[in-house]
């Protein structure tokens, strides 16, 4: 026989449970709407889209390591320097950032590195604009090291940042073999969703400057604002 009241206990539990996971769900969303008025008053004040799209990287970058450090069951990842698959994926950037990687090169190329950097970028722009759709392209980006690790590390897009894998293989399916199963790489939603912060928010501090918005790709977007000669 059913003890008297047990029925009741365990749905006033659950009911508990329930408001209060609707609660943290709330305090979850007000993160994101928190990080977004922080990224918006620290643009307001930066002196130009470079300088903004520095800002808006160190704040997500700081968002997204203490969501790393303090959230539970954080997705494994398999990402490690010389692995080099997803440099090989179509990047887009939000206003500025193509001027914050073209200050980093410029601090490390002399004449004769940006000539041959240009030429490599002017033939992934090629390759892009040949293409239908060309977040479909798979180029080895210009500005892997053939070391197979990133040139501009410290100034990397934030598609670039927000990338995560869980596994390598399934990165090298996607960029190396057309025929393969794998067609996306599932991401870590909350790392993802900070950088997608900061990309809409270099957009709106542009529009709300009067310029261009809407993100392009990152060589074509490279080769406007690199010089033609150092």
């Amino acid at each position: 026989m059913m003890p008297t009241g047990v029925i009741p206990e365990i749905r006033q539990e659950i009911a508990l449970i329930g408001q209060q996971t609707r609660d943290l769900a709330t305090r979850y969303e007000q993160v994101f709407v928190n990080l977004r008025q922080a990224l918006q008053a620290a643009l307001a004040q930066a002196a130009g889209a470079a300088q903004r799209a520095r800002i808006a990287m160190t704040i997500a970058d700081a968002a997204a390591s203490a969501i790393s450090e303090n959230f539970p069951n954080q997705p494994l990842r398999a990402c490690a320097a010389g692995c080099g698959a997803c440099c090989h994926l179509y990047v887009m950037v939000p206003p500025g950032v193509a001027e914050a990687v073209a200050a980093h090169v410029l601090r490390r190329l002399d004449a004769k590195g940006l000539a041959g950097l240009r030429l490599d970028l002017e033939r992934a722009a090629a390759a892009a604009g040949a293409l239908t759709d060309p977040s479909r392209l798979k180029h080895r980006c210009p500005l892997l090291g053939d070391d197979n690790l990133c040139t501009v590390y410290d100034a990397r897009p934030p598609a670039c940042r927000a990338f995560t894998s869980h596994s390598a293989a399934a990165c090298r399916s996607l960029a190396f073999d057309p025929e393969g199963p794998v067609t996306a790489i599932p991401q870590s939603a909350s790392h993802f969703r900070v950088y997608q912060e900061a990309t809409g928010a270099l957009q709106r501090a542009a529009r709300a400057g009067g310029q261009p918005s809407a993100q392009t790709g990152l060589a074509a977007a490279l080769l406007v604002a690199l010089p033609e000669q150092a």
